[in-house]
């Protein structure tokens, strides 16, 4: 089998907390870094966590709760993009994919879609690896910042579905129509266990032959199943984190160095 490329998405809200997560990804054998470009315009407010029955009947404390930050939204004249780009570029020794995920999308860019453009098309310019292009911008849109590329930076067409999907089917006819759209085709849907979970491992499943370049994976319960068995699905691209703890489990992600580990125990790689 042959390796995915292993992307993990940087942590934190600032260009110095992204380099810093960047610098442990170098470190655990990580081939990739997606910058989310759209978090530099909130601040994190992580909250204390919660406690769910403190003592148990057996007397013993349970583990707190795990409570998600809460991102509060800032002006768009507060962040430097051009200074940004630079620090990311000189102080990133991976690979980069830059992303700026719209609110359509589960992202944080507070501005209008010209805006959040002229930010692509700013991180383009830069030089940047990868580029991640939603597949559902404006064609016209979409086509200019294709052929700003030049061939140099390559393009993650990506879609976020805010559902559960409906069959393995429906997940391989999505792909089939995003061909052609990207280098590699990123589909994301919502997973509430085991029913979506294998639907998903499905669809990878049967894409394991195609000529697509694929990353098929789920945010919820379950969505880490084709994380972890990336390899035996032939998926070329995998997401994963630095952050630990056992709430990425239950969001669908997983932690970059358990995921190797997990790899070389089942043998994939």
């Amino acid at each position: 089998m042959i390796r995915p490329t292993i992307c993990v998405t940087l942590s934190g809200c600032s260009v110095e907390e992204m380099l810093a997560d960047a610098a442990r990804a170098t470190a655990v054998g990580a081939d990739l870094c997606e910058v989310r470009l759209d978090k530099l315009w909130v601040t994190e407010k992580k909250p204390d966590p919660v406690e769910i029955n403190p003592v148990s009947t057996n007397g013993r404390r349970s583990r707190p709760a795990y409570v998600p930050p809460e991102y509060i939204p800032k002006s768009l004249d507060s962040v430097d993009l051009a200074a940004s780009l630079a620090a990311f570029k000189g102080g990133i020794d991976l690979p980069v994919v830059m992303t700026c995920r719209p609110e359509r999308q589960g992202g944080f860019f507070p501005g209008s879609e010209e805006q959040r453009i002229l930010v692509l098309q700013a991180a383009i310019e830069s030089g940047v690896s990868w580029v991640d292009l939603e597949i559902d911008i404006d064609k016209k849109t979409r086509a200019g910042l294709t052929s700003s590329t030049n061939g140099k930076t390559k393009i993650i067409s990506s879609a976020h579905i805010d559902r559960e999907p409906e069959s393995a089917n429906d997940i391989v006819q999505e792909i089939e129509d995003m061909e052609g759209s990207g280098e590699i085709i990123k589909l994301c849907y919502t997973s509430s266990g085991r029913n979506s979970a294998l639907k998903l491992f499905e669809a990878a499943w049967n894409l394991r032959e195609s000529e697509i370049n694929t990353a098929i994976m789920g945010i919820g319960s379950g969505g880490d199943w084709n994380r972890i068995h990336a390899p035996l699905l032939s998926q070329n691209l995998v997401y994963s984190t630095m952050e630990s703890g056992s709430h990425l489990s239950s969001q669908g992600r997983i932690n970059a160095s358990d995921l190797l580990i997990a790899w070389e125990m089942l043998e994939y790689c």
